[in-house]
């Protein structure tokens, strides 16, 4: 039998679109519900008007009612989807035997902090499993995107509607100097702060710290005694000398001991947010893996 070529391009996601409309009885409120623009649902709801012959749904008042047409084609839309999403759902997933790899774009904070612990977890449960890290500096999204990682972590922002985002973790700067140091003698008044000899580290010029705005909010411009790229060699050069550095408390806890932690004297967030695409979305290896690596990150804030 001839395909109807004009309901050939209808896809999936066309249905979903449409059995959330009939559900809501709203445009507006579909649109809501799948956090895209009201245009991407009218569109969507068009290309069927004009495969079907039909208006499907007439205004009425607020919302909208669906003809007897569209009723019934919800009907055979729901079912349809139900038999995809059977299809597409994973067989049961066993870590003890999987073989991949998972690969995490992050940087150098989350590498010290909860990368060592996520690393010997996994190892334990999944032997047969590769870990890769890559190093984010600025450019996590961009690896994500172009599919040279599957999970995103970090302080970082990932826009698009394919993807996903979970937080797993908050952190605030903290102060690190040498115990010797006049300011670690008690609470740092935020004066004494703006004139101490300040480390800065630039993430190789590709993201700007976040508490350095705070300061901009407060009409505090701080100059940096010292500019590092990152923070694998602060602790031997903060050590014994007048420098502070700001930092990541979870980073302060994370070093070995030799310098001392300090309160900022005013609080900023850090906000630690796991990203992946739909790509890795229904695997059972990598679903475990997001699992595992929010487990880590709850285990390591307590």
């Amino acid at each position: 039998m001839a395909g109807n070529s004009s309901i050939d391009p209808i896809d999936i996601g066309t249905l979903r679109t449409l059995v959330l409309v009939y559900d809501l009885q709203s445009f507006s409120a579909a649109a809501k519900r799948l956090d895209v623009n009201q245009s991407t649902i009218s569109y969507a709801v068009e290309r069927l008007r004009g495969a079907l012959g039909d208006p499907l749904f007439v205004r009425n008042g607020n919302g909208v009612t669906a003809t007897e047409r569209c009723a019934a084609l919800v009907g055979w839309a729901r079912d349809m989807i139900d038999e995809i999403d059977g299809l597409a759902s994973p067989v049961k997933f066993d870590p003890a035997t999987a073989q991949g790899s998972v690969t995490i774009s992050c940087n150098y904070h989350e590498r010290q902090t909860l990368t060592p612990q996520f690393c010997a977890r996994l190892r334990a449960g999944a032997p047969k499993v590769r870990l890769v890290l890559l190093d984010a500096a600025g450019h996590g999204d961009a690896h994500l995107k172009q599919n040279q990682c599957d999970i995103v972590l970090g302080p970082v922002g990932v826009v698009g509607e394919s993807f996903f985002r979970r937080h797993i973790l908050t952190d605030h700067y903290v102060c690190v100097m040498d115990p010797a140091h006049p300011l670690a003698r008690g609470r740092i008044a935020l004066s004494a702060y703006a004139k101490a000899e300040h480390v800065f580290i630039t993430h190789s010029g590709e993201w700007q710290p976040l508490y350095l705005e705070a300061l901009k909010a407060r009409k505090i411009e701080i100059e940096p005694a010292v500019s590092l790229p990152n923070h694998d060699s602060l602790e031997r050069i903060v050590a014994g000398t007048r420098l502070v550095a700001t930092i990541p408390h979870h980073l302060a806890r994370a070093m070995r001991g030799g310098l001392h932690v300090a309160a900022l004297p005013f609080r900023v967030p850090i906000s630690i947010d796991m990203y992946w695409s739909a790509r890795t979305g229904k695997s059972g290896l990598h679903k475990w893996a997001r699992g595992l690596l929010a487990d880590v990150a709850k285990a390591y804030a307590a």
